[in-house]
């Protein structure tokens, strides 16, 4: 049984990849540049892209299952082939959006795609990533030992270690008993950005200073960075959107719904059966790139 693994190189892609090789599972991976793409030893590598489904043709020979990376412009046309290929199996990486209904477009039109196709289904949906902050907490840490931002002392959320989803989606690829089922996921604890710097600073085994500032100066510390933390600069600090609209909640999406998805959520425990990874483990994961 061949499984492929779309968005290969992409932060959960990556893990699945790991994972289903340490099951001893015969895996093919999906790039558009396979020679600047590193993969482990055993991985078969096939050059195409998403965008467009002609080059995908020779990569789903003999595939049975398929980790599916959003890409709703062509979904239906991709899940097509997949189906004419055999593929029987689609897992699909999705987000906790489309549970409460914030996401209706982007994640929605590739699920649909894969339900209406007839084939066994799977949608993992996980909230934030534990590593959205990385480009810019890694970036202050390195340079100053000092993360200057706002929301300090606020609840924060249960963002989710990249690995965990990973997680969710093997075992939805390799047994049966969780087909048809959609999996919001978080990880286990409401961490303050305040516990994440102390999480970090405990990885390090070294002190970061946490700095609160107000949104606007957090704004111009995130542009004069660039590069990701300039693009993401409104979003991360509540300026516009998740759409990219302004002001408000919009598409129905209100504080309180905001509220629930920023606790802990069950759906990693329910597919797994465990504990999902801590911030604090993650910070370990990823120690080297705040040193």
């Amino acid at each position: 049984m061949t499984i492929l693994v779309t968005g290969a190189t992409g932060l959960v892609g990556r893990h699945v990849v790991d994972q289903l090789l340490r099951a001893r599972e015969s895996v093919r991976v999906l790039t558009r540049n396979p020679a600047n793409a590193r993969f482990p030893d055993g991985v078969e590598v096939f050059t195409g892209d998403l965008l467009e489904p002609g080059s995908l043709v020779s990569a789903f020979e003999g595939v049975e299952k398929l980790f599916l990376f959003p890409q709703p412009e062509t979904a239906v046309e991709v899940v097509d082939l997949a189906k004419q290929a055999g593929v029987r199996r689609v897992v699909v990486l999705s987000a906790a959006a489309v549970t409460l209904g914030f996401d209706t477009d982007y994640h929605v039109r590739v699920e649909r795609a894969v339900e209406e196709s007839g084939l066994e289904w799977t949608h993992v949906r996980p909230g934030e990533f534990m590593t959205n902050m990385l480009p810019i907490w890694g970036r202050m840490i390195k340079e100053s030992r000092t993360v200057r931002y706002p929301f300090g002392d606020d609840p924060g959320n249960a963002s989710i270690h990249e690995a965990d989803i990973a997680d969710v989606a093997v075992v939805a690829l390799l047994e049966d008993g969780h087909v048809g089922k959609a999996y919001t996921l978080s990880g286990p604890e409401q961490l303050s950005v305040r516990g994440q710097v102390e999480a970090i600073a405990g990885a390090l085994s070294e002190e970061v200073r946490y700095e609160e500032v107000s949104r606007e100066e957090a704004r111009d510390i995130l542009t004069a960075m660039g590069g990701f933390a300039a693009e993401s600069a409104d979003l991360l600090l509540g300026f516009v959107d998740y759409d990219g609209g302004g002001g408000g909640s919009g598409d129905g999406y209100s504080d309180q719904d905001y509220s629930e998805l920023m606790k802990p959520l069950p759906g990693y425990g329910e597919a797994t059966g465990k504990a999902g990874r801590t911030y604090a483990q993650w910070a370990r994961d990823h120690v080297e790139a705040f040193r």
